[in-house]
């Protein structure tokens, strides 16, 4: 009798620690997913106020950006441009190879100047990508017309 109310202590006590240790990780499962869900609805909230923010910040930045990179392109028309009344006015046969360079760093500022025109400054553009790609393609004609116009004597 004593063996029986041992074995019937002992599975009682071990039934309710699994129930109760079962039914403390079902709130505490319910209880992490109100937790993520919570997270994920602040994540939500501060990505939109970010795109608020960057929005506004993105509008005067590019119209900023604009302002200068049409004053840089009208400059690199005008250097090109004098490079082609200098080509003109030697009266010396200039070299082939030079009268094409100065037409391929004329096609590319057209090509940069269309780029910027074209750009649509909304959510879905990828500011900071289209600038560093601007920026680096400025450098590079901006090298090219200083190289072209060095005298490698």
């Amino acid at each position: 009798m004593k063996k029986i109310i041992f074995t019937l202590a002992i599975t009682t006590f071990m039934a309710g620690t699994v129930l109760v240790g079962c039914q403390d990780s079902s709130k505490k499962e319910e209880a992490a997913k109100d937790n993520v869900e919570e997270a994920r609805d602040n994540l939500n909230d501060a990505k939109e106020e970010l795109s608020d923010v960057r929005a506004a910040a993105t509008e005067k930045e590019w119209n900023d950006f604009k302002e200068s990179t049409d004053a840089t392109i009208k400059q690199n028309e005008m250097r090109i441009a004098e490079m082609k009344a200098n080509m003109k006015n030697t009266g010396k046969s200039i070299d082939e190879a030079y009268a094409k360079k100065i037409e391929e760093l004329e096609e590319k500022n057209k090509e940069i100047k269309l780029k910027v025109e074209t750009y649509k400054n909304d959510a879905n553009s990828d500011w900071e990508s289209f600038k560093e790609e601007y920026k680096r393609d400025m450098d590079g004609l901006g090298q090219a017309l200083k190289n072209l116009t060095v005298n490698n004597k």
